[in-house]
């Protein structure tokens, strides 16, 4: 069995700083690909920071001030957010493609982790 579990989140005070973590488990070899999404009450979930290889991809609402990278020997994940807004309040959500011991390419979703940002 794998799984992705994302910690991190708590409440900041705008112009804070947060780093999210995803660390996949179980019988998994790598991480092929990774995504941070995050979803606010009433709004549709938002696709936030892409990491594939060496390219990255940003939302234009966090593009300068979050930062997605990765640990490969850990099989972690990381989204660094500094100068957070209100508006960046959400549950943040981590999505990977994991490579298993099998050979398959399996699609997994961490349970989330809250961010609030709000003085």
């Amino acid at each position: 069995q794998v799984q992705l579990v994302e910690s991190g989140g708590g409440l900041v005070q705008p112009g804070g700083s947060l780093r999210l973590s995803c660390a996949a488990s179980g019988s998994i070899i790598s991480i092929y690909g990774v995504a941070w999404y995050r979803q606010a009450p009433g709004k549709q979930r938002e696709l936030v920071a892409l990491l594939s290889g060496d390219s990255t991809n940003y939302a234009d609402s966090v593009k300068g001030r979050f930062t997605i990278s990765r640990d490969n020997a850990k099989n972690t994940v990381f989204l660094q957010m500094n100068n957070l807004k209100p508006e960046d309040t959400a549950m943040y959500l981590c999505n990977a493609d994991l490579i298993l011991e099998s050979g398959e390419l399996h699609d997994s979703w961490g349970q989330g982790t809250q961010v609030t940002v709000s003085s």
